[in-house]
């Protein structure tokens, strides 16, 4: 079929990305659905759910002449209508054909899409389904068969986090629809439903409001210290309090504003959890596993520039969990376990925070063997893995190149993975912890901040410079006494409890003048960036302020430990300290990686 589909038209273009949106829509629940099937063969309503959704799909595919696709979905409907006419009894056999057929009208529907329809070979998949039609059972399949190619075809192009901010902000307000001939009514009104309850919005579009919305936070802010000083020198107090007034109406609305604007770039992270069951089902079949992947907290939202940061760390943990963490059901049943595994998949809020686990139920992780590993690899000496805790061993598992595994697979063992996890939860100034029992499972908690772009700040004094520190990194300020400060490898550290904690001196770093060095007293400012946590420490404690991250443009934006900059209320610029680049400075201290308990790092 050519490129030049007849439906690529000026006037066909809106009933063409209605059927995009409403398509792609459908395909978010539908593959976890079809996995249902494996667990609920005996569900009516199930089996119903994915009948309406595959007749969806051929009804709207062959009103807009997307023949292949239409033909695909009415062969996989007839299986479908016989599964829920119990004229047919499921078989566990089918699933695979039911995956490849759904995988072949991801791959059509991307040629949609791309506005590039190209002829492919359906006579394979087209032959299973109509032998599974007629009662005949499908020839067993094997792990690398098309079906799977073309799943990792789609996940290698399409990012769920850009397809999650596509259909949240699809489809036009427009009635192209009305010069369709009078035979397409039927069809077009049922896209009109889509269209009605939703409008296509530019992401870009929604950055500038974004923008805008962060200048009126700074007006505000500005108006309150402006209402602040009048209030203290104005002699009328009628006059002072309509100023107040006047004041608290706009922050209000300021805040309502910003929280509207804020909500249309939120997204569900399910768009990003609903890949995962494919994943975990594929990863078990290749290795011979059984694996139940339990979700929680879907409905979690959060900024779409989140989403797109978190997708791949997410990837990686997930394989992590199906390979390395589950065992074999052999293994698990020799040791007293269930023969199917558990991986639990959460995401909660918690503050101005999410919250997302990830939990197997498999072998754990082994500090000492990782000690092991990392000796042979010349990552540390004897004398550290010696002195090394639980908890600083499992922060090697994040330097590059260190693996683990006994065989490298198409999944892991290539010694690349978690430092692509700690890179990206280290760039959205989260955290990432380790729990685990040899024997029992693993626990991997990551902590993010839900935006990136008006955050509320730690506002600190540094000698005669004010400083933000995003909250997000904050763990808790405590006050030190100079003489609990002790010296390792030349770094100044202090004892917090239990643990040994690196300071950093932003003084020395950003070379700001003016700290009081003779004061018997300071603040340190305990913050936690991927799996370290250190101090900061500052001379004064100015209070918590809601902030806007403004870039400090083409010239300045290379300044190291600085992320950019915000307008304080009294029209003063400040700087916004980038926690994860101070880290790294610190490290670079007199030409060397100085490791210290809890920040072992490449």
């Amino acid at each position: 079929m050519s490129a030049q589909h007849p439906m690529f038209t000026d006037e066909m273009k809106e009933i063409v990305e209605s059927f995009v949106v409403e398509t792609k829509e459908i395909f978010e629940s539908l593959g976890n659905q079809i996995l249902e099937i494996e667990k609920r063969p005996e569900d009516k309503e199930l089996i119903n759910s994915i009948f309406r959704a595959v007749h969806t799909v051929k009804g709207t595919s062959g009103f807009l002449s997307f023949e292949q696709m239409s033909l695909l979905a009415h062969r996989f409907e007839d299986v479908l209508n016989k599964l829920r006419r119990l004229e047919l009894k499921y078989d566990p056999s089918m699933l695979e054909v039911m995956l490849e057929a759904f995988d072949l009208m991801k791959v059509l529907m991307k040629q949609v899409t791309d506005h590039n329809i190209e002829e492919i070979d359906l006579s394979s998949i087209i032959s299973k389904l109509m032998a599974l039609s007629s009662g005949a059972k499908p020839e067993s399949a094997t792990p690398n068969e098309p079906h799977t190619e073309h799943a990792q075809q789609i996940e290698s192009s399409e990012s769920v986090a850009s397809n999650a901010g596509q259909q949240e902000d699809s489809v036009p307000k427009n009635s192209a629809h009305q010069e369709a001939p009078a035979h397409q009514t039927a069809q077009t009104q049922k896209l009109d439903k889509v269209v009605d309850s939703t409008i296509r919005v530019d992401v870009g579009r929604l950055d500038h409001l974004m923008n805008l919305v962060g200048e009126l936070v700074l007006g505000r802010n500005r108006l309150s210290q402006i209402v602040t000083t009048a209030e203290d020198n104005h002699g009328s107090e009628d006059f002072a309090h309509q100023l107040n007034e006047t004041s608290s109406q706009i922050d209000f609305i300021t805040t309502e504003l910003q929280t509207a604007v804020m909500k249309t770039r939120m997204v569900q992270i399910g768009r990003v959890f609903n890949r995962f069951p494919r994943l975990v089902h594929d990863i078990a079949r290749e290795f011979s596993k059984e694996i139940e992947l339990v979700i929680e907290g879907e409905e979690t939202e959060l900024d779409k520039s989140i989403i797109e940061e978190i997708s791949d760390p997410l990837v990686h943990l997930i394989r992590n969990a199906a390979d390395h963490g589950v065992e074999s059901p052999n293994v698990r049943e020799s040791l007293g376990k269930p023969r199917r595994g558990t991986i639990h998949l959460s995401a909660g809020h918690e503050g101005n925070h999410i919250v997302i686990e990830i939990q197997d139920d498999g072998a754990g992780i082994d500090p000492e063997k990782i000690k092991r590993k990392a000796l042979e690899k010349g990552m540390i000496t004897q004398e550290e893995a010696d002195q090394m805790k639980q908890e600083d061993a499992y922060a090697i598992i994040f330097i590059p190149g260190f693996s683990t595994a006994q065989k490298v697979s198409s999944v892991s063992g290539r010694g690349v993975g978690m430092d692509v996890v700690k890179t990206n939860i280290t760039k959205l100034n989260g955290m990432i912890s380790v729990e685990s029992t040899v024997g029992k499972g693993t626990k991997f908690t990551l902590k993010l901040p839900l935006t990136l772009a008006i955050i509320q700040g730690l506002l600190v004094g540094v000698g005669s410079e004010t400083f933000a520190v995003p909250l997000s990194s904050v763990l808790e300020v405590v006050h030190t006494a100079k003489k609990d400060v002790s010296t390792v490898h030349g770094r100044s550290v202090i004892r917090l409890r239990e643990t040994v904690l690196p300071l950093v001196e932003i003084s020395e770093i950003l070379e700001v003048p003016g700290r009081d060095e003779s004061a018997q007293r300071f603040h340190t400012v305990v913050v936690g960036i991927g799996t370290h946590k250190f101090g900061i420490v500052v001379d004064r404690l100015i209070g918590q302020k809601e902030i806007v991250i403004k870039p400090l443009g083409a010239y300045l934006k290379n300044i190291p430990g600085i992320a950019g900059s915000t307008i304080l209320g009294d029209g003063r610029v400040i700087m916004i300290l980038d926690a994860g680049e101070l880290l790294r400075l610190a490290q670079k201290e007199n030409g060397q990686r100085i490791k210290l308990p809890g920040e072992l790092s490449a």
